[in-house]
């Protein structure tokens, strides 16, 4: 079935809308984000309603780091997941009120940051890095609490891209836990805490995800038994997908019920923490370029655009066709016939010198024409933050927030 363009409607569109049309009445061609507020708290207070009690949400600042995005969500999650001084300084700035700190290949001088901005969970990704760690710790006078990140030998879990269950450069292989508690348990400067087991990205399976954070539960609840642990976090990361393409998303509800029986066996005082990103800010971003060119080459349409995947990567990291929507501008800035094609198929390209620069690929459009904007959506997670923002140097995108509350 061919992809056709969308035809959205609403109060959110029309905030949207209105936001894109004052960029069009400037000189330069539209290219920008949109990002709004009002959407943002909707899916978190969403999340937060269906999750059951006993379960911490934080916010992993790597999926949006717009400073609107992150101050709204301060107020509304326990904390964030940071992976960078860059972040830490970011969150601080919002406000946030925990940080959890994780990712590989930490240095010192990302240890000491950490420790001195207060992080109250360090997730240590190998016995070097506990070693570290707890040498910093000792020259700073702090017993670091840590979450040791095992990659277990089966996850369990699908998605996009895999952390855990294979090789990877990420966490403690789980034929070496036993070392590695051991040498966590005779440092002192280390306050060992429990463990952290992110194992996949972009996962739209609710009941595979249930299960994952089910079978990770028992096995920390196994760990801390056999090798006498004060257990007091498990830390499941996020995963939790978003459909970008169609089709059957996430099913939050589903996802929670299954995790009744699983909250019920958690010791008091344990806390399971998740780590989302994508899932709370996809859908309160879009990405929104104007159409400067349009041509027909080998017999195929292209629809070529002030921006790319400079600004939106994530269609092409991925290798899929984004679905997006038209938005007519009626201004003509030039002198002879406006060029437009209809009802044809479509490819969206970019501004890049490479033809890999292509957010959608044969889309049917009733109308398109140069000038018109196309505006992407579900853009807010992993759109700016992941993209190759100068290369070639154009121009970033305007950075727009709405609220739509």
């Amino acid at each position: 079935m061919t992809a056709r363009a969308q035809q959205p409607q609403g109060p959110v569109w029309e905030r949207v809308s209105a936001a894109l049309r004052g960029q069009a009445s400037g000189e330069q061609p539209v290219c920008a984000y949109v990002y709004d507020l009002g959407t943002l708290v909707r899916q978190v207070e969403t999340v937060r309603a269906a999750l059951p009690e006993r379960c911490e949400l934080y916010y992993a600042i790597k999926a949006n780091g717009h400073p609107a995005v992150l101050s709204t969500l301060a107020a509304s999650v326990e904390g964030f997941e940071v992976a960078s001084l860059g972040e830490i300084d970011k969150a601080v700035a919002a406000g946030a009120s925990r940080l959890v700190f994780s990712g590989p290949a930490k240095t010192d001088t990302q240890i000491t940051g950490a420790l001195r901005a207060g992080v109250d969970l360090l997730n240590v990704e190998s016995l070097h890095e506990l070693r570290r760690v707890a040498l910093i710790g000792a020259r700073l006078s702090v017993r670091v609490p840590v979450a040791l990140r095992v990659n277990r030998q089966a996850s369990g879990l699908p998605g996009t891209l895999r952390m855990a269950g294979s090789a990877t450069q990420f966490g403690v292989d789980e034929t070496l836990l036993a070392a590695a508690l051991e040498l966590a348990r005779a440092l002192p400067a280390l306050a060992l805490r429990g463990f952290h087991l992110h194992a996949a990205s972009n996962n739209l399976d609710a009941d595979a995800h249930a299960s994952f954070v089910t079978d990770s539960v028992m096995w920390c609840l196994r760990q801390a038994d056999r090798h006498r642990i004060n257990l007091d976090v498990i830390d499941v990361g996020g995963g939790i997908g978003v459909a970008y393409t169609g089709g059957a998303g996430f099913d939050l509800r589903r996802f929670a019920d299954g995790l009744g029986a699983t909250i019920g066996q958690l010791p008091s005082g344990v806390r399971l923490i998740f780590e989302l990103g994508r899932f709370l800010v996809a859908a309160a971003g879009w990405y929104a370029a104007e159409v400067i060119d349009l041509k027909c080459t080998h017999g195929r349409y292209f629809a070529v655009l002030r921006g790319g995947t400079h600004h939106f990567r994530l269609p092409a990291a991925w290798g899929y066709s984004h679905p997006f929507a038209v938005l007519p501008i009626e201004g003509w800035r030039y002198p002879f016939a406006r060029p437009q094609v209809q009802a044809v198929c479509v490819d969206v390209a970019g501004e890049l010198c490479t033809p890999r620069d292509v957010l959608a690929q044969q889309v049917w459009v009733e109308r398109l024409r140069i000038g018109d904007i196309v505006v992407f959506p579900l853009a807010g997670a992993y759109g700016w933050e992941i993209s190759h923002h100068d290369f070639l140097s154009h121009p970033h995108p305007a950075q727009l927030v709405i609220n739509s509350q």
